[in-house]
């Protein structure tokens, strides 16, 4: 990957980091989602997740216990916390591909790089009003983050071994001019 390329993705994972630190200082009441989400109508999403009961936590959650607009925003803040671990694992990755150039190396680096970063913003939560830091957030950002950094690494392997077979058929091509392999 280009020096360009890498720090584009460096950046992507800093401004990622940013953002999740903001979001992360922010109490429950600047983020709630539920006052929207009852004054639109989701119908179509209410009765698609209606039938839904999910254990988080040692907690359940579904429509009927928690209320549509509540278990909407549970499932969103959720799906929030696995997506942007996915991306900042997988922008982490490519963003070092360069300062630890053995994959081998790179790929548990970045893992426990992006995992010791969910950790610390766990812990930042506790410090703000209105914020619960939990464990499985935890688990689950990590979660995110390996199943990023397993699809990047995976088209990475894709990509670098499609360039090999390109070089070796180029060099087979400039080697027997005429065609005859």
């Amino acid at each position: 990957m280009s020096r360009r390329g890498e720090k584009i993705f460096l950046g992507l994972s800093l401004l990622l980091m940013v953002i999740l630190f903001i979001s992360s200082a922010m109490t429950y009441s600047q983020q709630s989602l539920v006052p929207t989400l009852r004054f639109r109508q989701f119908a179509w999403l209410e009765r698609w997740t209606d039938h839904w009961q999910l254990t988080y936590a040692g907690k359940t959650h579904s429509a009927a216990l928690d209320g549509s607009a509540e278990f909407l925003e549970f499932l969103i803040r959720k799906t929030a916390h696995f997506g942007s671990y996915f991306l900042l694992g997988g922008f982490a990755y490519l963003g070092l591909s360069r300062q630890v150039p053995q994959v081998a190396f790179r790929f548990p680096v970045t893992w426990l790089a992006v995992t010791g970063y969910a950790a610390t913003d766990e812990f930042h939560q506790s410090l703000t009003s209105e914020r619960t830091p939990m464990i499985q957030d935890v688990m689950l950002d990590a979660t995110g983050a390996l199943c990023g950094l397993i699809l990047v690494a995976l088209i990475w392997f894709l990509v670098q071994r499609r360039r090999q077979k390109r070089q070796r058929l180029s060099w087979q091509r400039s080697y027997y001019p005429t065609g005859r392999l």
